[in-house]
């Protein structure tokens, strides 16, 4: 449930965004494709710079405080989206983009280290195939419903009050979640994101 509504907040948001800026480069006569371009990237480009550090995080504290504090995180970067519409700012909006993929980012590696200490191992391949449900299925629902909300009136308030929404389940949901104790807890964690980042790709391209 967790899983499922912050890929469902991400999608919608991302989605409803990407609407509204084709929208409003149609109106303009055209122009959309470098901010479309800019959305992707931005939206990615925080797994690529802190997905690493959060490895370490992941193994450092107990997991489900940590999803804890991520999704709490998550509520904080969402109540920025009716900002950024009050401020009738795209640029702003695209920040918040960029935010919600750094809340990802360090919520990815928790969530798949979570699994093996909660679950039995022979529960382990389900547990797995729930959690991969649950992402695909609310991309699917996110780029449809991100898609629609935002053509219709007051689109603007539809989209704050349903990620608002949506982060405020999740953060209750992850209050149920069991206890994970750390499982390097004296681990002493490489705060360059970039050192971290080219020493995990030089790891695996090995």
């Amino acid at each position: 449930a967790v899983q499922f509504t912050g890929a469902l907040n991400d999608n919608v948001f991302k989605n409803a965004l990407v609407m509204l800026i084709a929208f409003a480069a149609t109106k303009a006569g055209g122009g959309a494709e470098t901010l479309l371009n800019l959305c992707a990237a931005l939206f990615i480009l925080p797994f690529f710079l802190f997905s690493a550090t959060a490895g370490q995080i992941a193994e450092k504290f107990d997991k489900a405080r940590l999803i804890q504090v991520i999704k709490a995180a998550e509520i904080v970067v969402m109540v920025l989206v009716p900002i950024g519409f009050w401020l009738e700012s795209i640029g702003f909006l695209i920040f918040v983009l960029f935010l919600m993929g750094a809340q990802s980012a360090f919520f990815g590696p928790v969530k798949y280290s979570l699994l093996p200490q909660i679950l039995k191992e022979e529960e382990l391949i389900g547990g797995n195939g729930l959690v991969e449900l649950g992402t695909f299925l609310a991309i699917l629902i996110g780029t449809i419903a991100g898609g629609v909300i935002a053509t219709l009136g007051g689109h603007e308030t539809l989209i704050s009050m349903a990620v608002v929404a949506l982060a405020v389940i999740g953060f209750a949901f992850s209050l149920a979640m069991p206890a994970s104790p750390a499982t390097v807890p004296d681990l002493r964690i490489d705060w360059n994101i970039l050192r971290t980042t080219f020493r995990g790709m030089e790891m695996a391209s090995e």
